[in-house]
């Protein structure tokens, strides 16, 4: 079967090359700009590395870090209550009432703990 219209000019043939050249910049400007606004870069997690001493690992998972939690509040109310009970006076009534914030805390953590969702 035979064509009844020829093809149409390619559209490229009547550009200049410095307008092939502006062309080119325009587009690349709107991807970087596109790339800029729709792809953020991932932001760290620890922007300043010089003070800080202790990381925490991000894929440790909930539990392990209130079970961590957990154990850390049940040394320092074993501490607290040591050092508790060989004060005497107001020094004592501050002491035992650090101790009361460390097993409320201590309650909190072991709550969530319990509740944790185990991946």
């Amino acid at each position: 079967m035979a064509k009844v219209t020829p093809n149409p000019p390619d559209a490229d043939e009547h550009v200049s090359r410095a307008q092939s050249a502006r062309n080119k910049k325009i587009d690349d400007a709107a991807t970087r700009a596109l790339d800029f606004y729709l792809k953020p870069k991932p932001k760290n997690e620890t922007p300043d590395k010089s003070n800080t001493i202790f990381r925490i690992d991000p894929d440790v998972d909930s539990e392990c870090l209130l079970a961590n939690l957990s154990e850390n509040l049940a040394s320092a109310k074993a501490m607290i209550s040591d050092l508790a009970f060989d004060l005497d006076g107001s020094r004592r009534h501050v002491a035992l009432g650090i101790l009361q914030v460390i097993e409320v805390s201590e309650l909190l953590a072991n709550r969530a703990l319990d509740i944790v969702e185990v991946s």
